[in-house]
């Protein structure tokens, strides 16, 4: 608890009454744990007669869970979201799922270097897009 505590930037007596069934978080606060904890906090409204819609959350593989929480993976993490304009816990949790998602994709369990591989390509075109607008690729 102490660790996602200071992962999330808050106190653990805060975090272990939120654990326990006390206090009123914020959603900057519940943001913040769901990013500590590798993944996203979604907030949706609806209509009382509309049914809730049923999440698919992917699960994080435990080396990608390992992987987000690294200083590394941060600090790749905060220079995608500033070089696209996004907000950093967003694009912190959507990444994570991404992640997660093309893993599922190569049938296998990923490493941390292959972790690492994905998260390069995804700064490689988030950072450093192909120059040339209107150009076909090679």
């Amino acid at each position: 608890m102490a660790a996602v505590a200071a992962d999330a930037g808050l106190s653990v007596p805060y975090v272990a009454n939120l654990e326990n069934g006390r206090g009123n978080p914020t959603v900057d606060a519940l943001a913040r744990l769901a990013g500590a904890l590798g993944t996203r906090l979604t907030v949706g409204f609806a209509d009382d007669d509309e049914p809730a819609p049923t999440p698919t959350p992917t699960e994080l593989p435990a080396a990608l869970v390992r992987l987000g929480r690294t200083a590394r993976f941060r600090r790749d993490a905060r220079t995608l979201a500033e070089a696209t304009g996004q907000d950093d816990a967003d694009l912190t949790g959507r990444l994570l799922d991404a992640l997660a998602r093309l893993s599922a994709l190569t049938g296998r369990d990923l490493t941390e270097p292959d972790w690492l591989r994905l998260l390069d390509a995804l700064l490689l075109v988030g950072v450093h897009p192909y120059p040339g607008e209107g150009l076909s690729r090679p």
